[in-house]
């Protein structure tokens, strides 16, 4: 059933465990995460990532699917737009039916950043659709690993200013994690967390949530991160099963089936580590 973020983050906020949030493409990722979390009742947010997820006709293909399928699943699911840096993105979103919008301003000023996100909030909040935002600077290598961006934290002092004048619903962090996969682990800054927590009236998101050791999660978890970002750890997984596919075939036109199973089952490995990691199974 469809949801929004601010909904399933109030829960998860006041029961002290995150939703995990996971990119994802076409059918075999939506069917499979869907299933294993209604497996193990965890609410979930699916993403579209801008970018080559949604370029072209992966708005429609992507938001159509997810729309259609929801009400066949009783845990909640939110349909969020992953990392728009434009209002025009923000309003095709929002026609399409995402009922979480991102827009991270990141890369702005923080006066810059407060203006697009209170921008962002008056076209979303009247057609009851959610509002996340970045402050700080999640870095990493992009989807294409065409570049590589050093992570700036979030600064606590700014945190409260930013909440006040945005009245944004959910804000994504930087306390070490970077997007795609790490060059050398993380060390998260949880005591930079617990400063933000104290500060910040509302639910915390950390984004980069792949490759970063268990325990630290839990550990952010615990000290307020109520939403994880995942994407690298499933592409990861999805070309694992691949690989499998590709050695097991013995014909020439095996069975779908086939093909696509040990795609799924390692995907669905992925998936249930994270629901527990989160703490988040048994909450729908």
């Amino acid at each position: 059933m469809l949801t929004t973020l601010k909904e399933v983050l109030a829960d998860a906020k006041k029961n002290k465990y995150a939703v995990p949030a996971f990119d994802c493409v076409e059918d075999v990722m939506v069917r499979t995460i869907l299933e294993t979390c209604e497996r193990m009742r965890s609410p979930v947010v699916l993403m579209g990532l801008i970018g080559p997820d949604l370029d072209g006709n992966g708005w429609r293909y992507i938001t159509g699917l997810i729309k259609v399928v929801a009400d066949f699943h009783d845990v909640p699911i939110v349909l969020g737009l992953d990392h728009a840096k434009d209002l025009e993105s923000i309003k095709k979103g929002i026609e399409l039916g995402f009922t979480s919008v991102m827009i991270d301003g990141s890369s702005l000023s923080f006066d810059e950043n407060i203006d697009i996100t209170r921008t962002v909030v008056g076209m979303a909040h009247p057609k009851g659709i959610s509002v996340e935002a970045e402050l700080g600077f999640v870095g990493g290598s992009d989807l294409l690993a065409t570049q590589h961006d050093e992570s700036v934290l979030t600064e606590p002092d700014e945190v409260e200013k930013f909440v006040e004048m945005t009245d944004v619903d959910a804000l994504a962090v930087s306390i070490g994690t970077s997007h795609g996969v790490y060059r050398s682990l993380p060390d998260l800054n949880i005591e930079k967390l617990k400063e933000i927590g104290r500060v910040s009236s509302i639910p915390l998101v950390l984004h980069g949530g792949s490759g970063t050791p268990d325990d630290q999660i839990q550990d952010a978890v615990k000290n307020g991160i109520c939403k994880l970002n995942i994407y690298a750890d499933c592409r990861i997984a999805m070309t694992q099963g691949l690989a499998r596919s590709a050695e097991s075939q013995t014909r020439k036109d095996p069975p779908v089936q086939d093909l696509f199973g040990p795609v799924k089952e390692e995907l669905v490995k992925v998936v249930e580590e994270k629901i527990r990691l989160l703490y988040a199974n048994n909450r729908a």
